[in-house]
C-alpha cells in the first residue's frame, strides 16, 4: 500500500552550528534526545514518572520551551525541531541548568504526530511563529491546517490547551479560521479570535525581528472539549443540518 507523503513545512538550510552546539549535539544528545522509530513513545518511561506534560512544536532556539522547563520542574516537556543549531543551543541550555524534565525529538512534527505519540498524551501544546510560507504560492507548505490542528486535537488530553502565535496577519487568520472550524476545539477568546499574549511566552528570535518588521504578534488559545462537550456539540451539529428528527426542514 502506498503511503501518502506530506508537504513538509520546512526546509534543512545548512546553518551556523558552534562548536560548542556541535559538542552538545553528540556529548549531550544521549542524555536528552529521543529517536523517532515510528511507533508510540513511552512518555512515562522516558520521563521516569507521569505527570502533566507540554509539548511545543518547532521550538526554534529553545527560548520558551527552556524558560518553561526551568521554571516549572513539575511538568515535563518535549521539543520537536529539525534544525541542529536551535537543538544545539537548547541541549546546551538543559545541561547548564539540569534539567530533568525536558526531552527533545529531532524529526518532522507531523510525522511524530502520526505515528511517534500516542493519543491524549498531552495538556499543553505550542506551536510559536511557524514559518509563515509569505508567498502565496507556498501557502500550501504551511504547517497549520485542518489535518494537523486534528492531528494535534487528538493529541491533547480533555480540557488540553492548544497555543499557537504568528507575526504574519494573514497567517494568523488562517489560523483562526482553521482552529475555529474543529469541532474538537473551544476558543479562549471571549469573542473567538486573539487573546492576550502569555505572561510565560519568552521574546523568540522570530518575534523580535517581526517586531523590528512593523509586524503585530496575535496568539491564539483553544482549549479541547471534553467528551461530554464533543458529544453535545456533534448532536447540536446534526439537528442543525436536519439530521436530529424533528427539526428537519427538507
Amino acid at each position: 500500500m502506498r503511503t501518502t507523503r506530506h508537504i513538509q513545512s520546512f526546509v534543512l538550510r545548512a546553518g551556523r552550528t558552534t562548536p560548542a552546539q556541535e559538542r552538545a549535539l553528540v556529548e549531550l544528545w544521549p542524555t536528552y534526545g529521543v529517536e523517532f522509530r515510528g511507533e508510540a513513545l513511552d512518555l512515562d518511561a522516558i520521563f521516569g514518572r507521569k505527570s502533566r506534560r507540554c509539548l511545543e512544536i518547532g521550538f526554534g532556539a529553545g527560548e520558551v520551551i527552556g524558560s518553561l522547563a526551568e521554571h516549572n520542574p513539575d511538568t515535563d516537556f518535549l521539543g520537536i525541531e529539525v534544525h541542529r543549531a536551535g537543538i544545539g543551543r537548547l541541549l546546551l541550555r538543559a545541561a547548564q541548568s539540569a534539567l530533568g524534565n525536558l526531552r527533545i525529538i529531532r524529526h518532522d512534527a507531523v510525522e511524530v504526530l502520526r505515528a511517534g505519540i500516542a493519543d491524549e498524551s498531552f495538556d499543553e501544546v505550542l506551536v510559536f511563529f511557524p514559518d509563515p510560507w509569505h508567498k502565496k504560492r507556498h501557502h500550501k507548505r504551511r504547517l497549520i491546517d485542518a489535518e494537523f490542528i486534528a492531528a494535534v486535537a487528538a493529541k491533547l488530553r480533555p480540557d488540553g490547551v492548544l497555543r499557537l502565535a504568528t507575526d504574519w496577519q494573514a497567517y494568523a487568520e488562517q489560523m483562526l479560521a482553521v482552529c475555529n472550524a474543529d469541532p474538537a476545539f473551544i476558543s479562549l477568546s471571549s469573542d473567538g479570535t486573539y487573546v492576550e499574549r502569555p505572561q510565560f511566552r519568552a521574546p523568540t528570535r522570530f518575534e523580535r525581528r517581526g517586531a523590528r518588521l512593523g509586524h503585530a504578534v496575535r496568539d491564539l488559545a483553544y482549549r479541547r472539549r471534553s467528551a461530554g462537550e464533543k458529544a453535545a456539540a456533534d448532536t447540536v451539529d446534526d439537528e442543525l443540518h436536519g439530521e436530529g428528527g424533528e427539526n428537519h426542514t427538507g
